[in-house]
């Protein structure tokens, strides 16, 4: 019998040890005399074509050397060629202290259900438990099946091989911790003789070593069990397994390999792939879901109360305008034809001219607040034209000649309510204060857009003043400020005595519309372009 340690040589490698070391209790061959030559044969054929000689053990094997230890007696059993691992000088020691060791004390026996059958498949399950407060070390298993086998360790699949003469060694020391294990393995019987064989220990910080071996303590749960690998306590009608034959016995020997699996290591799951982590994602996509839901109703009932208020607003235009303006406008032509009835210099007649004045102010002044609850007239367009219009009317009645300079383009640009109704309340104010403090002779009217927002510009050529010994408020700085803070906006006043006086007014939005209704705007003070004037 010749033992080898296989620790996943190449494949070239593993090629030749396949041939230079055959299987002595392997019941497909004829007899150990029958597989020495046949090895010798295939070395002589590949030293023959030119194949550099191979190292076994340690010896360089010749065409010469080859025919010698196939002439050579078998040594007995038990004892390995390697003398590395069985130094007659020293002990073996165990596969806990030494990977790869040829100390087979820790394996169990060769065990299978009570039926053998061809193209059998038999399941194998076992629970130990690591104590607690203490520290693994060290843990190695060995298992081989005839003919494969999977093995599970709490669920996860460790490994999976179909040559029953390699022992495999698996390295187990990251897999455990305090507390219950289950160990389970799932071996296939393609024909004839079947068996399964397992040894395991397990190092502890306390000087303790659990030990597990394959013998009739091992159950065997049913095929339709699906959850079988990851249940930790035994179900129903599991019963034991059959201890078949001892190691190194029965119809199977030695083993002829040890073959070294790599040490396992922990899966490491990702935070983002652990259970916590989709629950607190699903919960926030749930959540997010219905404010969604929640906030896109809102918006809808927003936008149509909008409607119904631009809607409301267009009904009261037309019925102050149907009704009141009607009955201003006979007023005034009732005062008027009643004055033409009285003599020239009649007190009464001064009276209702005095009456008829006032009349066409009220009329003047509903025109300008039909204009501005119109929603017709929510456009810069309208603005513009209006105040320029306004403008153009008082400023020639107090003989002010007027420049006007509007960008052009406005026309298809909103300009809601609140900002138009603010904006025109402080131009008018501007404008009227050039013409009763200014005693100016020219003013210039600019209109023009800047990003989002508008900024309009009233100068004037009159006496002008010291901004900075002007009271706030004095001429109705003060209400100019109020309504341009109400939307957000500012003013600037650039003035100094016999230079003329300018007013800017800022806007930084001219709509409400598109914005959503839970966001509470906040107005940025739009920076004030520098303005030259001629000196």
């Amino acid at each position: 019998m010749q033992n080898s340690v296989n620790c996943y040589q190449p494949p070239v490698e593993l090629v030749f040890s396949a041939v230079i070391i055959p299987s002595a209790g392997s019941r497909r061959f004829a007899g150990a005399a029958r597989s020495r030559w046949s090895a010798a044969l295939s070395l002589l054929i590949l030293l023959m074509l030119g194949i550099k000689p191979v190292t076994l053990h340690g010896e360089t094997l010749s065409a010469t050397n080859v025919l010698t230890a196939a002439t050579a007696p078998s040594p007995p059993v038990g004892v390995v060629r390697n003398d590395k691992v069985d130094d007659p000088a020293e002990p073996l020691k165990d596969s806990l202290t030494e990977r790869g060791s040829h100390n087979f004390d820790d394996m169990g026996f060769w065990i299978w259900d009570t039926n053998v059958l061809d193209r059998q498949t038999v399941r194998f399950w076992k629970s130990f438990e690591i104590p607690s407060g203490t520290r693994v070390l060290r843990a190695r298993l060995r298992i081989t099946g005839d003919n494969e086998y999977i093995l599970y360790l709490d669920g996860r699949e460790l490994g999976r091989d179909a040559e029953w003469r390699h022992l495999y060694e698996y390295d187990v020391t990251e897999l455990l911790e305090p507390g219950k294990h289950v160990l389970a393995v799932e071996d296939y019987n393609s024909s004839r003789e079947a068996g399964f064989m397992f040894g395991m220990q397990v190092g502890l910080s306390t000087g303790q070593v659990v030990k597990i071996k394959s013998d009739k303590s091992w159950l065997i749960p049913p095929l339709s069990d699906a959850d079988w690998m990851n249940r930790t306590e035994p179900g129903d009608g599991w019963r034991p397994a059959v201890e078949e034959a001892a190691f190194d016995s029965g119809p199977w020997g030695a083993m002829d390999y040890i073959d070294i699996v790599p040490p396992m290591q922990p899966i490491i799951i990702p935070f983002w792939k652990t259970g916590w982590f989709e629950v607190v994602l699903l919960s926030i996509c749930g959540i997010v879901s219905v404010l969604s839901f929640s906030l896109a109703t809102q918006v809808v009932f927003h936008r149509k109360e909008q409607r119904l208020i631009q809607r409301e607003r267009a009904r009261i235009a037309r019925d102050i305008h149907d009704d009141i303006g009607t009955r201003v406008t006979q007023l005034v032509l009732q005062g008027e034809v009643a004055q033409n009835e009285l003599p020239p210099g009649s007190k009464t007649r001064l009276q209702l001219d005095r009456i008829s004045e006032g009349a066409r102010a009220a009329l003047h002044a509903m025109d300008e607040i039909l204009w501005a609850i119109n929603p017709r007239r929510d456009t810069l367009q309208e603005f513009a034209t209006f105040v320029c219009g306004h403008c153009q009317t008082l400023l020639k009645a107090a003989s002010i000649r007027c420049a006007l300079d509007v960008e052009p383009g406005l026309s298809t640009v909103a300009f809601d309510f609140p900002f138009r109704r603010s904006l025109l309340l402080a131009v008018k104010e501007a404008v009227n204060n050039v013409i009763k403090h200014s005693k100016a002779t020219e003013v210039s009217l600019s209109i023009h857009r800047h990003g989002h927002g508008l900024i309009v510009v009233v100068t004037d050529n009159g006496q002008g003043f010291d901004s900075a010994q002007t009271k706030a408020d004095r001429h109705g700085m003060d209400n100019m400020t109020q309504r341009l803070k109400e939307v957000g906006g500012r003013f600037i006043v650039i003035s100094k005595p016999g230079r003329g006086c300018t007013v800017e007014f800022c806007i930084p939005q001219v709509q409400v519309r598109h914005r959503n209704w839970w966001w509470h705007w906040r107005a940025r003070p739009v920076r004030s372009q520098q303005i030259k004037r001629k000196s």
